[in-house]
């Protein structure tokens, strides 16, 4: 199967030189994303609603690879205040709850200081009901 790669629309993509997600077989790779709003290039300040829009937009690229978020096989998560990780906790479960990947949680500095998470995942594609 070839390879394929699907963008956000933000403009970091094409200034810095990536993707936000790759599709390679079954495979889809989906870079680190973070809260922003690409249609209007705007962040939240909390991180709660940082996360909501992060999974947004990390479930939107998964659509655009043909997957979706009961997909995701290993997340990571960044974030840069260690005390804004169990903010997050519901979130994460509303989102992946049903899929319970593999995940790493690491304490790091981010892009800006307006980005309070940052979220990797790899999805596997499977055969649904209905599929040839």
């Amino acid at each position: 199967m070839a390879r394929s790669r699907f963008s956000s629309g933000s403009r970091f993509e094409e200034e810095i030189g990536y993707s936000r997600a790759v599709i390679d077989g079954d495979w889809i790779f989906v870079s680190g994303t973070t809260g922003y709003d690409y249609a209007t290039m705007t962040i939240a300040p909390g991180v709660v609603d940082q996360c909501e829009q992060t999974f947004r937009n990390i479930e939107f690229a998964l659509r655009q690879a043909g997957g979706r978020i009961d997909d995701v096989v290993r997340a990571v998560y960044l974030v840069p205040d260690r005390a804004d990780w169990p903010l997050c906790w519901p979130v994460v479960k509303k989102w992946l709850g049903r899929a319970r990947p593999a995940s790493t949680m690491m304490i790091v500095g981010l892009q800006t200081p307006e980005m309070r998470i940052e979220i990797e995942v790899t999805a596997r594609l499977r055969r649904r009901e209905g599929d040839k």
